[in-house]
């Protein structure tokens, strides 16, 4: 069983839209944090930010008590960046990993919780539904019909201190590993171009 922290000291990052981000709070006070637009490199630069906002507070890896990781809606692959990444750490340093989804991280009062999609489309709750992916014009409706701004963000500059706060909060209760949250099918279709035609001599 996890024991509690007097005051947790939670690591916090999210790759999971076109960004790198990273934050680390003790309790609530944030110590260090990086943001980095960039949809190339993640994998790449994950690491090297963390170690960064680790000597920038003067803490080291053996001083956290818990991880938070964004786990999507967003880019498959910068979800499995992040996601494979936290769970690698908490195995390593036998802490544990909490996975925040994209709405609870982007949730303010009098905002609908919206993740920017491809094709002018959003991931959103409304009236209390699964989240799903929907034109942006739908949701914008919905969200005035409420009396709620329509205002998504793909990387907002708080993005990794939300997710570190929020699993500074859960912790405790976290048990199942951090775990991507895709709600549309991976980008996999087949190619639309004809086959060659073979020509007789």
């Amino acid at each position: 069983m996890v024991q509690r922290a007097d005051t947790p000291l939670v690591l916090g990052f999210d790759t999971s839209a076109p960004h790198c981000t990273a934050a680390l709070l003790l309790g609530d006070r944030v110590l260090a944090q990086r943001f980095e637009e960039g949809s190339r490199g993640q994998a790449e630069r994950l690491m090297p930010m963390l170690e960064e906002v680790l000597t920038e507070a003067g803490k080291t890896w053996a001083e956290l008590t818990a991880i938070g990781v964004g786990i999507g809606p967003g880019n498959f692959t910068g979800i499995r960046i992040a996601v494979s990444a936290a769970r690698g750490l908490a195995l390593g340093l036998k802490i544990p990993a909490v996975g925040i989804n994209g709405f609870e991280a982007r949730e303010k009062q009098g905002v609908l919780a919206a993740v920017p999609a491809p094709r002018a489309q959003v991931y959103a709750c409304l009236n209390g539904e699964a989240p799903r992916l929907m034109p942006e014009a739908e949701a914008s409706d919905a969200a005035r019909s409420a009396g709620l701004v329509f205002a998504p963000e793909a990387s907002p500059a708080d993005l990794a201190q939300r997710i570190a706060e929020l699993a500074g909060q859960r912790y405790l209760d976290s048990a199942a590993p951090p775990a991507p949250l895709y709600l549309r099918a991976a980008d996999a279709a087949p190619a639309r171009d004809l086959p060659p035609q073979l020509i007789d001599d």
